[in-house]
């Protein structure tokens, strides 16, 4: 296993949002537990962001070369063609399984599923996963849910292994709910606004229902979590860590309340990094691995929620991972 992330360069602090969105940067930090993000200049797109991560969680990975490429993401460079194999090409690898995953902010679960599964059928040995994403280029400046988005990529390498090994996945649980699709949505650029399904030019920006998405992101990460940890055979109170999807600071306190997990456990760098979607958690892995948060032997759940509606969780235990940097 190896894990690698990308940030960009530029940090925009809530001081910088406060006067377009005509709120202090205290009410930000209060509303969402987020002080800065990183934001993509000019030119730079997820798959940039993607190639880097991906680098750097194959050099700390002891595989050589994988097998599959999956990309999470909801920001893709084209509509036409996926971002998978453009960023397997600029990792060096032509001819190997690529493809992407779209399931919003729940992508990398998700994505992790496709892996695992893909491993497991004999598909492929071994598979970079990532999530990256620009969703500061896919939000309305004067909306106030562009306080919470930031962008970054992060990346995992799996391979083929006994399932007792430390670092092997448990069953990944993963749900959908198609009826709240409005909850979480871009409603322009596809097939519903060219085939005149809606009319006038559909609204082209990212769209969020704050209030409801809260209480089903609780509701479901909270489900899929308890699902997960059954299927381990773990007890609430024996987990470590959770690594769940950076959302809001509010969400993840209640969501370790809900479990009864010990709120210390719940690992978090949305402070200092904002929503960062189907990348946030690759990333916060990352972050905490090279801090100390995580270390060798600790029982970490991973779940998350997003758009679609969709959400998912798993388990794994840390292995120990050599660190470049």
């Amino acid at each position: 296993m190896g894990v690698g992330s990308c940030l960009p360069p530029r940090r925009v602090a809530n001081e910088e949002l406060a006067e377009r969105l005509g709120r202090p940067p205290e009410w930000i930090f209060q509303r969402s537990g987020i002080r800065s993000r990183h934001v993509v200049e000019p030119g730079t797109t997820s798959g940039d962001l993607a190639v880097v991560a991906g680098r750097e969680a194959l050099s700390r990975s002891a595989v050589g070369d994988v097998g599959a490429v999956v990309v999470a993401t909801t920001s893709p460079d084209r509509p036409c063609p996926g971002t998978a194999p453009s960023v397997a090409a600029r990792l060096g690898m032509t001819g190997v399984t690529a493809l992407d995953v779209q399931a919003v902010c729940a992508g990398f679960v998700y994505a992790l599923g496709v892996a695992q599964g893909l491993i497991a059928a004999g598909t492929v040995d071994s598979a970079l996963v990532i999530g990256t994403d620009t969703l500061s280029l896919s939000v309305a400046p004067d909306d106030p849910t562009s306080m919470l988005f930031g962008d970054g990529a992060g990346a995992v390498v799996l391979r083929s292994g006994h399932c007792e090994e430390p670092g092997a996945l448990g069953p990944c649980v993963l749900g959908s709910d198609g009826g709240g699709r409005d909850l979480i949505t871009v409603r322009g650029g596809g097939s519903e606004e060219r085939s005149g399904a809606v009319g006038a030019p559909a609204d082209p920006y990212l769209r969020l229902e704050g209030r409801e998405v809260f209480w089903r992101a609780v509701e479901h990460m909270t489900s899929a979590s308890r699902e997960a940890l059954d299927a381990a055979g773990w007890k609430p109170q024996e987990v470590d860590r959770i690594v769940a999807h950076q959302a809001n600071a509010r969400i993840l306190a209640m969501l370790a309340q809900r479990l009864g997990i010990v709120a210390d456990c719940a690992l978090s760098n949305i402070e200092r990094v904002g929503n960062t979607s189907a990348a946030s958690i690759p990333i916060l892995l990352d972050d905490a691995g090279c801090a100390g948060g995580l270390k060798p032997g600790h029982r970490v759940l991973l779940t998350a929620f997003g758009g679609g509606l969709a959400w998912g969780a798993t388990t794994l235990v840390w292995p120990h991972l050599e660190r470049s940097h």
